[in-house]
C-alpha cells in the first residue's frame, strides 16, 4: 500500500502523523511510503530522517493526497485537505466529528474511508490511541492554568503551590479518567489543594487509594460540582463521552460564583467542551475572559509539545496503521473488533453511532459494512 503523511496545517500544530521510525517500520512491511517535504520539522525530524528510512519525500500536500491510498495524519483534516480526499481512500487520524458538522459532511461527501483514532477502543472499553494525548494534555492543563493565573495573564496572580505561610491554589478536576488523573497528578505535585470530581464509584475509589490524603475526591453532583467550583482558583475540564459532544457541566451562572480571575481549563474542547462557555481557541490566542473568567479553551494542546506528542502517539497508532497496510482495511477490521469502533465514516455513510445521533445521520453499523456484499443483477 502507499501510505502518506503530510504536514500538518492547524494552528500551531507541530505534530506529525507518521515519525521516520514508523515510516521505516512500513517500509519494511513493503509498503511505499510518500512524506510531504518538511512534514516532521516540527518534531526535530529532517527530509534526510525520512529518506534514511526509506520515504518518499514530495513537494506538495496534494500530490500525497493524490497518489497515496492511505493518509495517516495527526488532526482532523482541514478544510482544504478535505477538498483533496477521494472515494476509497483510507483516512487514519483523530477525528472528534461530533461537534464538528462541516467536517462530517464533508467526509460524507467525499466517499473516504474514516478511521478516528479516538474511538478505536482497548480491553474493557478503553480508549488506546486517546490515551496518550489525553495523558499529554491532562499533565499541560495544569501548566497552562498555571500561567493563566498570573495576572500578567488575567489571572488572579496565585501560585497553585503557595509559598510558607500562604495558602496554595485550589484545583478542581471535573472527570477522574486519563486527562483528570494526569491533571491531578501535576497538581499534586506543585503542592495545589485539589479535589476531583466524579460519578463513578470505582472511579472515586480508586483515586482515594492513589492519592491518599493528597488530594481529595467528591461525587460530582450538581451541589457538590456548584461548591466545588465557587471555591477553585483553577477549574480543569476532563470529562469524556467518547465519540460524543460532552456534556455542558459548568453553566454560564456558575461563572457568577466564581472568584474573578479563576482560570477554566477546558480539555474536552475537541469534543465541544465542558463548559457552557466555551470555544476552541489556538496557541497564538489560547485564552479569553467571560464574567471575569479567564477560559483556556486550546483545541490540540499536545500540539506544543509536539515531540514528546508525536512520539507517544505513535507508539500506538502505528501497529494499527501497519495492520491497516498489511491485511487493506476491511479485513483489518474484521480481525480486530477494537480497530472496527474507529471506523466513524464509510462510502458515504456514517458508521459511528454517537456521531450520528448527534448530528441527525442515518446510522449503518460497521458490522453492515463489514459484511456488505453488492447485489448481482441478472439480465
Amino acid at each position: 500500500m502507499r501510505v502518506g503523511t503530510v504536514r500538518e496545517i492547524k494552528n500551531h500544530e507541530y505534530r506529525v502523523g507518521l515519525t521516520p521510525e514508523s515510516a521505516h517500520e512500513l517500509v519494511r512491511h513493503g509498503h511505499e511510503v510518500w512524506v510531504e517535504s518538511g512534514a516532521g520539522l516540527g518534531i526535530g525530524a529532517s527530509d534526510a530522517d525520512y529518506e534514511r528510512a526509506g520515504a518518499k519525500l514530495i513537494a506538495a500536500p496534494a500530490e500525497v493526497f493524490a497518489g497515496c491510498e492511505m493518509i495517516v495524519k495527526v488532526k482532523e483534516p482541514q478544510a482544504t485537505e478535505r477538498a483533496l480526499l477521494r472515494e476509497g481512500q483510507i483516512l487514519y487520524t483523530y477525528l472528534h466529528l461530533a461537534p464538528d458538522p462541516e467536517q462530517t459532511a464533508d467526509l460524507v461527501k467525499s466517499g473516504v474511508t474514516a478511521i478516528a483514532y479516538e474511538t478505536v477502543t482497548g480491553p474493557g472499553g478503553s480508549l488506546p490511541l486517546l490515551k496518550p494525548m489525553s495523558q499529554v494534555a491532562g499533565r499541560m492543563s495544569i501548566q497552562a492554568g498555571a500561567t493563566a493565573l498570573e495576572k500578567a495573564h488575567g489571572g488572579r496572580g496565585v501560585l497553585l503551590g503557595g509559598v510558607p505561610g500562604v495558602m496554595p491554589g485550589k484545583v478542581a478536576v471535573i472527570g477522574g479518567g486519563v486527562v483528570g488523573f494526569n491533571a491531578a497528578q501535576m497538581a499534586v505535585g506543585l503542592g495545589a489543594d485539589v479535589t476531583i470530581l466524579d460519578r463513578n464509584p470505582d472511579v472515586l475509589e480508586r483515586l482515594g487509594i492513589h492519592f491518599e490524603a493528597s488530594a481529595k475526591t467528591r461525587f460530582s453532583s450538581t451541589a457538590n460540582l456548584e461548591e466545588c467550583v465557587a471555591e477553585a482558583d483553577l477549574v480543569i475540564g476532563a470529562v469524556l463521552i467518547p465519540g460524543a459532544a460532552a456534556p455542558k457541566l459548568v453553566t454560564r451562572e456558575m461563572l457568577g460564583t466564581m472568584k474573578a480571575g479563576a482560570v477554566l481549563v477546558d480539555v474536552a474542547i475537541d469534543q465541544g467542551g465542558c463548559f457552557e462557555t466555551s470555544h476552541p481557541t489556538t496557541h497564538a490566542e489560547p485564552t479569553f475572559v467571560i464574567d471575569g473568567v479567564v477560559h483556556y479553551c486550546v483545541a490540540n494542546m499536545p500540539g506544543a509539545v509536539a515531540r514528546t506528542s508525536t512520539y507517544a502517539l505513535n507508539n500506538v497508532t502505528l501497529p494499527h496503521a501497519l495492520a491497516i497496510a498489511d491485511l487493506g482495511w476491511k479485513a483489518a477490521l474484521k480481525a480486530n473488533a477494537h480497530l472496527a469502533n474507529g471506523l466513524n465514516v464509510h462510502a458515504g455513510k456514517v458508521t459511528y453511532e454517537a456521531v450520528a445521533r448527534e448530528l441527525g445521520y442515518d446510522y449503518t453499523p460497521v458490522a453492515e459494512v463489514l459484511t456488505f456484499r453488492p447485489t448481482i443483477r441478472r439480465a
